[in-house]
């Protein structure tokens, strides 16, 4: 498939302050459809309401993310708060069981402390969680995250607060992930095992996420 013609989704990654730190609103998908038993943070496809005439794809994108928070989680969030974060592109040749292949846009976005009303078809529980929680009961094999999921918390943890990752979001390009895969190894320019005919132990920049084995292992090359 030719990667302009994949569909598109927006997906808000929601912060807040919290005794211990930085939060981001979490979700736990049912054990069925896309990203069935995950924990993803909300977001979904575009939808024909989500686009306006000459608008960029990133903002349409924004749209929907901010659409299906609301229709996920019941939070009202102003899509021109949101702040482009990254975009991920699947790999062309995804592993059996994989969802179908999405290119998606993430957002990053402070959100009030409202209550939440979730959605009983998309939505199993969710709750406002420290990053560092999350990877570490993933460490811990008790819940299922996705690469995409996992790099973003990741991230989120160089953060103290909501004001910092915000800033850090204005500050900085968003990051583009072209997914290519080896085995249980998730690779994105510029790795040198990006080039299927180069090994995966050759010498060079490294942008990987070593998931053969929990933990998890992330190695940027400095």
């Amino acid at each position: 498939m030719i990667d302009d013609d994949l569909p598109l989704a927006g997906t808000a990654v929601l912060l807040r302050d919290g005794a211990a730190g930085l939060e981001v609103l979490m979700i736990e998908r049912p054990d069925h459809g896309s990203f069935a038993g995950a924990w993803v943070f909300p977001g979904g496809r575009l939808e024909d309401v989500d686009r306006m005439p000459r608008a960029e794809i990133v903002d349409d994108a924004r749209r929907a993310a901010a659409r299906e928070t609301a229709e996920e989680v019941g939070l009202t969030i102003d899509p021109d708060a949101l702040v482009p974060l990254s975009r991920w592109t699947p790999p062309a040749l995804p592993p059996a069981g994989a969802p179908k292949r999405i290119r998606t846009w993430f957002y990053v976005g402070a959100a009030a402390d409202a209550a939440l009303t979730l959605s009983a078809d998309e939505v199993v529980t969710a709750s406002w969680v420290t990053p560092a929680s999350v990877l570490a009961r993933h460490a811990q094999g008790g819940i299922r995250l996705y690469p995409p999921t996992w790099v973003t918390l990741h991230g989120l943890t160089a953060h103290a607060d909501v004001a910092a990752a915000l800033q850090a979001a204005r500050d900085a390009a968003p990051r583009m992930f072209a997914t290519v895969i080896r085995g249980r190894v998730f690779l994105w320019e510029p790795d040198v095992a990006c080039d299927a005919s180069v090994g995966l132990a050759a010498s060079g920049p490294r942008h990987r996420l070593l998931a053969e084995t929990l933990p998890w292992r992330y190695e940027v090359s400095d």
